[in-house]
């Protein structure tokens, strides 16, 4: 064999040896910014950067968060909301503008790709072959925030198919088929087992057609399926699931099914969805796991410390790509972890925790330690955020209490008081304590606004803090005016154009 031909073969057996690893195990963040200050995204991106994190997840093609990742090496999966889904359902040309602003923009302004560096081998510490893999800005686009959730009814599900077909279209004319793949995701309750054994598992009945339709079409465009898996609602939904079995511990009770045995939530959980997928026909399609994680405030066993036990731990199962029974050496090929921030302002329907899934707090702060899989030992905090001043509303005890629960009661119907839930971190400091933290609450959410600590004149403005143990008594992020105004008519108005946009072309037409 030719000497000149080493180097070749060399670089294609390492090509195909980067193709394996990086799509086995691989972990992301999803980054939601439901929140009434959230940190602005050039510090959210510096974030990410600083802990080595190289794929993110939005919910939305927010012009603030976009423009922030274009040219920062970190891929992007970019979200469709569920309210802009009848718009492409019924137009391809709303589609086409979509994708252009939201994706092809990105491609072309500098943001045309994501290079990782894979360092393949190492002698004294220093590596061999240095090889790079160039990844496009948007990886994905997710069509969808899991429509199928089944309190939504089926409200969604006719649009889904047409929306995801004609963004693919948009994606084609683009030149960017293969580049960008679309998915839709789905929601951890659109399959199920009623016996809890993942061989009776099977995805609701409401969306056998729909899923048959979906998963065509994931398989034509060679597309994953994108899931949620969520141990933590299971837990809660289940009296047959155990914590220790939740968060993978060697002494947990393990689930037999026929001859296959599960050691935790996580396996049992993925194979109910392998056999659901193998029922209508799709037994071996790529899956990644769109959102997973532990909330750390707002109800019983959400914590830090019970968060990072599970985080770790299933960290640790991922990268050991042991896989599940049913896909034994098939771990998930990506995973999102859920999520990198707390948001104040999400809906909390399904639970009071839904507002405490971030591994870092609001602002930024890492909660507690886990290492995501690229090296490093200890997450970073976000660096010089601006507060507001260092100012809190408390209650005063000076005036007639008597009315102070019902004013506290007004106060938590718009801010956010769901750390005083039961289990929550401020559920046991003693009245009126309690109304002091809806006061605050309030306070901040409101800009630290003089009115906005008056409460019928039982509120009082301190410069003392009045944090009690681990009950945090928040100061808010300082934002612009403006960038508060964006990020609550964001939505709206883009829904109301694309609205407006089909409406014209089909009186156009």
């Amino acid at each position: 064999m030719s000497l000149n031909l080493c180097p070749i073969i060399l670089f294609f057996f390492f090509f195909f040896f980067i193709l394996t690893i990086s799509r086995v195990g691989a972990i992301g963040i999803n980054w939601g910014n439901t929140a009434s200050h959230p940190l602005p995204p050039p510090k959210v991106v510096e974030l990410l950067k600083s802990n080595n994190i190289t794929k993110v997840k939005l919910f939305d093609a927010d012009p603030l968060v976009l423009p922030a990742l274009s040219g920062s090496n970190i891929g992007v999966t970019v979200g469709i909301p569920n309210t802009m889904l009848r718009s492409f359902n019924s137009s391809k040309k709303a589609a086409e503008s979509w994708v252009h602003d939201n994706v092809t923009r990105y491609f072309s302004n500098g943001g045309s790709g994501v290079r990782i560096e894979f360092m393949l081998g190492v002698l004294a510490d220093k590596p061999l072959l240095p090889v790079s893999v160039l990844w496009p800005f948007a990886r994905y686009v997710a069509v969808g925030d899991e429509p199928f959730l089944q309190r939504y009814g089926e409200q969604f599900h006719p649009f889904v198919i047409g929306a995801a077909t004609n963004i693919q279209a948009a994606l084609i004319k683009a030149n960017l088929e293969g580049k960008v793949r679309v998915v839709v995701p789905c929601s951890f309750d659109a399959f199920l087992s009623e016996s809890n054994l993942p061989s009776k598992g099977h995805f609701r009945s409401d969306l056998n057609k729909t899923m048959i339709q979906l998963l065509t079409f994931l398989s034509k465009h060679g597309s994953p399926f994108f899931v949620t898996i969520s141990p933590f609602v299971t837990i809660h939904q289940n009296k047959n699931i155990s914590l220790a079995f939740s968060l993978f511990k060697e002494t947990a009770h393990p689930h037999n099914d026929s001859h296959r045995t599960y050691k935790n939530s996580f396996d049992l959980s993925y194979d109910t969805l392998i056999n659901a997928l193998s029922i209508v026909g799709f037994p071996k399609i790529d899956i990644v796991v769109a959102q997973i994680g532990w909330p750390t405030d707002g109800a019983t066993n959400a914590t830090p410390s019970i968060a990072e036990t599970f985080m770790k731990s299933l960290i640790n199962h991922l990268h050991s790509k042991l896989g599940t029974p049913l896909r034994p050496q098939d771990p998930p090929i990506e995973t999102y972890i859920f999520s990198l921030l707390d948001e104040d302002e999400r809906s909390i329907t399904t639970g009071n925790f839904e507002r405490h899934w971030g591994v870092f707090t609001f602002d930024g702060q890492a909660k507690y330690q886990v290492d995501f899989g690229q090296g490093s030992k200890n997450l970073v905090n976000a660096q010089n955020v601006e507060y507001l001043p260092s100012k809190w509303c408390v209650v005063n005890n000076n005036r007639d209490l008597s009315n102070a629960s019902a004013r506290a009661s007004e106060a938590c119907y718009v801010a956010d008081c769901t750390a005083l839930s039961p289990g929550g971190s401020c559920f046991n400091i003693s009245w009126p304590g309690n109304i002091s933290y809806a006061f605050n609450s309030y306070y901040q959410q409101h800009d630290q606004r003089t009115d906005s600590c008056d409460f019928g004149g039982l509120g009082l403005i301190t410069t003392v803090d009045p944090s009690v143990g681990n009950c945090r008594f928040s100061v808010e992020l300082h934002t612009s005016q403006s960038d508060s105004l964006h990020r609550a008519c964001y939505v709206q108005w883009t829904t109301l154009l694309t609205t407006i946009l089909v409406c014209l072309l089909r009186f156009t037409l």
